[in-house]
């Protein structure tokens, strides 16, 4: 040690000026008061001075204010007990700009600390550009889910009387020009739609891409009305917008779901992001183009009342809840048919005793693959109950009584139509209650039958072979109903109520009823016209040829005892 204080005694500033001129660190020396004694070159040029000898410097005058200064202080304080140090520590110049240094700092002889300093500025720069790109999205440059959340939840809530929305967008119709164009493709319509965005972002609105075909629109001060009117902006100009590709042009649309963030939110217990994407999933399964605001106590989410249903169907089951009814179909021709022809319809008691139309429950229980279940009891229910009817009914008929047998008519899903184990249970119902196929008729949507046709034509080929007898439901809904007519070998076309029901007012509606009616009486197949309401509609069918009519104005479906 006593060698290392003559060495550093025996070297005047001069000595250590020409000793450390060179280096392309920065080199310094203060005393125990923070007293800059020496300092080499590269270090006068990034602290902006020029030492002179016998001038003093607090060093502390030239670290900049903040963390930087008590961290300079507590690191000198550990040398001086003895302990080297190394640190960051940002440096503010007299002249220069503000810049990042490492300091070690350690003993020297009389009290003293040797400082050497490296410029990590440009290290911190890179730091600082990885850390903006890593809260960034590659393809849009909005920011990214994760960002975006560490945004949201710890923003400033707004002052009370004021509000921020916070709108979830997702892109309809975008798998299709994935699918048919190609991943650039898709990347290319995000960016389009990200120009959109940008467009309809105020100066201080936030926008990220959450992920795949979403984005997230944080609109800073901007209450419910405004989000509103913010929402139809974005979709107008979406579902406004043509995405070419290829000389092909593809229309592209947008769900939008939005939620308010206001004084009292409790961003901790509740999500805005959560609420605004479960209005974006609630008005996405309402249908193409539809905005939900966010209601804190109503129904937000299809998964949310989908989860409901779940647990009310099958406590309709093990409450014995469920209900067949029935409603008549009315014969126009004059021909020989069914005594009594009528479709069985489904309904399900509520907690309370009430009525609930399949409407409100079928969709859970299709997404759910609970349709087989349900298509089971009612074909096991329906043929315990007529089964004496339908045996007489056969009975009558071997005795060439020329009484024509009661038809009924069930509806069953596609879940059943694409069963592997569905014929095979059929008839084992069909031998256990002595049914007589030919008194059923199945009905399968035109929707169903066209997602396979080919298996879907096998089935009702088996079946019909057996006695069984099918119809095309909800005909003449769909866009592509008449290339598919001729590949299904059903015996009836119930034509669509949304054709039927104004024909006497809707001059275009009845044209389209004539031309089903022509064409299903050249392929020798009968026809139900559906959402039959008056008898003017029925006059009118009967004019044109239509063999039976169903609706209100025939007869109002009743329980079926």
């Amino acid at each position: 040690m006593m060698e290392e204080e003559g060495f550093f005694h025996s070297l005047s500033v001069k000595n250590l000026s020409a000793y450390f001129s060179r280096s392309h660190d920065g080199i310094f020396l203060i005393n125990e008061c923070m007293e800059l004694l020496y300092a080499n070159g590269t270090m006068q040029e990034w602290i902006g001075i020029k030492v002179q000898p016998g001038q003093k410097y607090n060093v502390l005058d030239l670290i900049a204010l903040g963390d930087s200064k008590s961290v300079f202080v507590q690191n000198s304080q550990n040398v001086a007990d003895g302990t080297p140090s190394k640190f960051e520590c940002m440096v503010n110049p007299m002249q220069n700009e503000t810049i990042w240094l490492e300091i070690s700092l350690q003993r020297a002889p009389y009290g003293q600390i040797l400082g050497i300093a490296r410029d990590i500025g440009g290290h911190k720069q890179e730091i600082e550009r990885l850390h903006f790109n890593s809260g960034k999205d590659e393809l849009t440059g909005f920011l990214n889910r994760t960002e975006f959340m560490r945004i949201v939840q710890g923003m400033r809530l707004p002052l009370p009387g004021r509000e921020h929305a916070l709108l979830m967008i997702e892109l309809e119709h975008f798998g299709i020009v994935n699918d048919m164009c190609g991943l650039s493709a898709g990347d290319d319509l995000l960016c389009k739609i990200a120009d959109i965005l940008r467009l309809a972002q105020g100066r201080r609105d936030i926008v990220a891409r959450m992920g795949g075909k979403k984005f997230a629109l944080l609109c800073v001060g901007c209450n419910m009305d405004l989000a509103y009117a913010k929402a139809c902006e974005i979709r107008d100009k979406i579902s406004a917008f043509k995405f070419e590709h290829s000389k092909n042009k593809y229309e592209v649309g947008a769900s939008i779901g939005f939620t308010s963030i206001r004084h009292d939110t409790d961003i901790s217990k509740q999500s805005p992001i959560s609420e605004a994407d479960s209005a974006c999933h609630y008005a996405r399964n309402m249908g193409h183009n539809r905005i939900h605001v966010y209601a804190p106590n109503g129904k937000n989410s299809y998964r949310q009342q989908e989860s409901e249903w779940i647990s009310r169907i099958a406590s309709a089951f093990e409450n014995e809840r469920f209900q067949l009814f029935y409603q008549n179909i009315q014969q126009l021709d004059s021909g020989v048919d069914a005594e009594g022809h009528h479709e069985i319809l489904l309904r399900m008691l509520d907690e309370n005793g009430a009525y609930v139309t399949p409407g409100e429950f079928i969709p859970a229980a299709e997404k759910f693959n609970l349709m087989p279940l349900i298509d089971r009891w009612v074909i096991r229910t329906l043929f315990a109950r007529n089964a004496i009817l339908w045996c007489t009914s056969a009975s009558q008929q071997q005795d060439d009584l020329k009484i024509p047998m009661s038809l009924c008519c069930i509806n069953i899903s596609g879940s059943s139509l694409n069963d592997d184990y569905f014929p095979e249970f059929l008839r084992d119902q069909v031998a256990l209650h002595n049914v007589p196929p030919q008194a059923v008729c199945f009905e399968i949507t035109e929707t169903v039958a066209v997602k396979d046709v080919e298996k879907a034509s096998r089935l009702i080929t088996s079946l019909r072979a057996e006695g069984f007898r099918f119809a095309l439901d909800d005909f003449g809904k769909g866009m592509s109903s008449f290339s598919y007519l001729k590949s299904l070998p059903v015996d009836f076309l119930k034509i669509d109520g949304s054709l039927v029901q104004n024909i006497d007012i809707n001059k275009i509606d009845l044209c389209m009823v004539e031309a089903i009616t022509r064409i299903a009486q050249e392929m020798g197949i009968k026809t139900i016209a559906e959402y039959v309401k008056s008898q003017k509609v029925i006059d009118m069918l009967q004019e044109m040829g239509v063999n039976y009519a169903q609706g209100f104005g025939i007869h109002h479906p009743e329980p079926l005892l």
